[in-house]
């Protein structure tokens, strides 16, 4: 086994269990989109190095990304977040558009990270977004959205909190400071690193900024002050929508949330969990500028993005994720000899014709081995149709739950199965 070829490093395998976590969240990605009316869409893998240097500048592309040149010489990129892709899409087509588009997308990406505990290098990742509504509505139908997807897995405003700011809010309060514009990008990553850096060391790299000790001590003061928003010309309606949505419990104002990138222009928004044992779950919010940035006309936007990693791992802490089986079948049937296999088979389709799902042994042996393997699978009926049972035009069904078995008119076997796992799934 030392010899056995490891995976890329930053990576991960799925095996089947792995799978299971992957499509259930999957499936209420989907289940949440689609409730608020968003559409399905999808990019390419592949996009050019250029789509990325236009958002967030060469350099930074250059350590975060996987860049290469193909066999045509172009410069290609893994795609490390999905933003840009939609900003192109959108510019492709924007006078063909219905606005304002809710689109929503689930898929691979990859960063060259360090891979540490909520961090691999390749992830995937659920993006959510609303494109032409600029009003503080728009926004709080995002933080509705996702309060509803983690209200949906079963989390609680206890275990997991929204928090919002708004960055045009914030850049009005610094340049009360006196903070030039030429300095407030600057200070927009200080601000963002608040909780990342000892007291110590977030002062100095303050003061390395370019920040005098009265602009240090006034953004102290607004990171301090959680009725902020109240001065915000977006944030009183947001918090309105939101309250009228029900999910108010999940999202609260946070003046320290901000968010590192360039491109967001209003409304922003992070989720983490209350104990702070893991990053943050998501983030997003407001951009308005990323079409042009990429070729459009200008057009407002807003969204977030769920990753799986660190959603898995709070879920798993917690005890929120359901037990996945070894299997999907629901039904398994056995092989009782060759001569029966023919009639075993046809069993078979003539099952999952009727909606169950259904394997079957590949071969004839033992009952008592072939009964082993169904529990071990996980299988919820195990069926058996042999000599005794094709004469009196029966077949032997045997509940693995409670271990009940009975004999059953082969007409019958389908509603017959329906039934006890329908009344499983009841209790």
């Amino acid at each position: 086994m030392n010899n056995v070829v490891k995976s890329v490093k930053g990576t991960r395998d799925f095996y089947p269990e792995d799978m299971a976590l992957r499509t259930w969240l999957y499936e209420h990605m989907r289940h949440v989109s689609e409730s608020f009316g968003y559409q399905e869409w999808e990019a390419p893998i592949l996009e050019t190095f250029e789509l990325y240097a236009a958002k967030s500048g060469e350099e930074l592309v250059e350590k975060q990304s996987y860049v290469f040149e193909d066999r045509g010489g172009d410069k290609i990129t893994l795609r490390p977040e999905l933003t840009p892709s939609l900003a192109r899409l959108v510019a492709a087509r924007q006078n063909q558009l219905t606005y304002p588009l809710r689109w929503w997308s689930f898929g691979p990406f990859w960063r060259y990270e360090r891979p540490q505990k909520g961090r691999s290098r390749e992830f995937f990742q659920w993006n959510i977004d609303m494109i032409g509504e600029r009003s503080p509505a728009g926004d709080a139908e995002l933080a509705a959205i996702a309060a509803t997807f983690l209200k949906r897995v079963g989390l609680k405003p206890t275990e997991a909190q929204i928090l919002v700011n708004n960055r045009r809010l914030m850049d009005s309060q610094l340049a009360a400071l006196e903070i030039g514009a030429g300095l407030r990008t600057d200070v927009i990553r200080l601000i963002d690193r608040r909780d990342k850096l000892s007291a110590e060391k977030w002062e100095a790299y303050a003061e390395d900024i370019g920040l005098s000790n009265p602009q240090i001590d006034g953004v102290k003061q607004l990171l301090g002050d959680e009725t902020l928003w109240e001065k915000s010309d977006e944030l009183p309606a947001f918090f309105k929508a939101v309250d009228a949505y029900g999910v108010s419990d999940f999202i609260k104002f946070a003046p320290h949330i901000i968010r590192g990138l360039d491109y967001y222009t209003g409304t922003v928004m992070e989720a983490w969990d209350t104990a702070g044992d893991f990053r943050a779950l998501f983030g997003g919010g407001r951009y308005d500028d990323l079409v042009s940035a990429v070729g459009g006309q200008p057009v407002s936007a807003v969204g977030f993005a769920v990753g799986d990693v660190v959603i898995s791992l709070l879920l798993e802490q917690l005890g929120r994720l359901p037990e996945f089986g070894n299997t999907t079948a629901e039904v398994f049937i056995t092989i009782f000899n060759e001569e029966t296999q023919a009639g075993t088979l046809a069993l078979s389709q003539e099952l999952r014709a009727a909606g169950l799902k259904v394997a079957t042994y590949p071969y004839a042996d033992k009952l008592g081995k072939q009964f082993k393997y169904a529990d071990r699978i996980g299988a919820n009926i195990v069926v058996v149709l042999g000599p005794d049972e094709i004469i009196k035009g029966e077949v032997s069904v045997k509940d693995m739950l409670s271990g009940d078995q009975q004999n059953i008119a082969r007409p019958d076997t389908a509603k017959h199965i329906a039934k006890i796992l329908e009344s499983r799934n009841a209790s």
